[in-house]
């Protein structure tokens, strides 16, 4: 049996404490949040690992809230808590969508919306939604607290602009507007949707007074080297009624916004392919749900 890699392991008590471990330990200190794709990191030295700090135990960072700046999801608040929030599911669909299909219902159990985020896979469940959600991302770190889109926050493959000592501490996503609707749809390994994801696609649209796209935002994941926007896409829908025609014809564009690879789970020729099938599924079904909510 192989053994772990030896490395300091800490359980701080306050959010100061952890950031003070962080600032002191190095590049290859990990935080410990849920542990579902870190542990597993670890044990087949995947990353290098000097320090583990657990954080689970700190207070204050986990939970769904309403607040006067839209919804407010603690970094630690489990994949499970997202799928089942009434809040959550009225508000912004999609992001319940995507945590009822990330991995399997033990992983759910365990996985954090801030860990899934902050390891930065190009596959992130949670990245499109939140990003076609508009939210931000609360940091905390040496320096202070501060916001960043959690669109600005992926670089790479497991690089994202956090400093050493910083820690997602919530996402703030703002209160949709009359005639919003959102959808998230991938496509897994098994064709069950609960695997790693070989395409996925957010999706969110607003309609105007006048029964027009007046916004929309289409974000994908492992369609590129990080979770990103559609330009193409988008501006392909806004200014569109929605219809079945519009939208086939927009999904298309998405070709021109992605750079797909190669690997064990995908050929870049299928993800191609794909990724225009759930674009515009994704669409249909956030436009289904603005539609809804301007008639309700």
């Amino acid at each position: 049996m192989r053994r772990l890699t030896a490395f300091d392991y800490h359980e701080p008590a306050t959010l100061d404490d952890a950031i003070a471990m962080l600032d002191g330990a190095g590049a290859n200190a990990h935080v410990l949040a849920g542990g579902t794709d870190l542990l597993v990191d670890i044990k087949i030295e995947r990353i290098p690992v000097s320090t583990v700090i657990n954080i689970k135990g700190i207070a204050g960072l986990s939970g769904i809230e309403a607040t006067a700046e839209g919804t407010r999801i603690g970094a630690l608040t489990k994949a499970t808590e997202v799928q089942a929030s009434d809040l959550v599911g009225r508000r912004h669909p999609g992001l319940a969508q995507a945590a009822a299909i990330l991995a399997s219902p033990s992983v759910r159990a365990l996985a954090t919306i801030g860990g899934n985020v902050g390891r930065a896979s190009p596959a992130s469940d949670f990245g499109p939604a939140l990003i076609v959600h508009r939210a931000q991302t609360e940091i905390v770190g040496a320096d202070g607290v501060r916001r960043v889109p959690v669109e600005e926050l992926y670089l790479g493959p497991g690089l994202t602009s956090l400093a050493t000592s910083d820690i997602i501490t919530a996402f703030l996503i703002p209160d949709p507007a009359p005639g919003f609707g959102s959808a998230h749809i991938k496509v897994g390994k098994r064709g069950s949707g609960t695997d790693i994801a070989i395409a996925a696609v957010s999706a969110s649209v607003t309609f105007d007074a006048e029964g027009l796209v007046g916004d929309c935002r289409v974000a994908l994941a492992s369609l590129a080297p990080r979770p990103l926007r559609s330009p193409a896409v988008e501006a392909a829908v806004r200014g569109t009624t929605g219809s079945e025609d519009e939208l086939s014809r927009a999904a298309i564009a998405v070709r021109n916004d992605i750079n797909p690879i190669d690997d064990v789970r995908a050929t870049a020729s299928y993800r191609k392919h794909i990724a225009g099938v759930l674009t515009l599924r994704a669409l249909r079904r956030a436009v289904a749900a603005a539609r809804n909510e301007v008639g309700g």
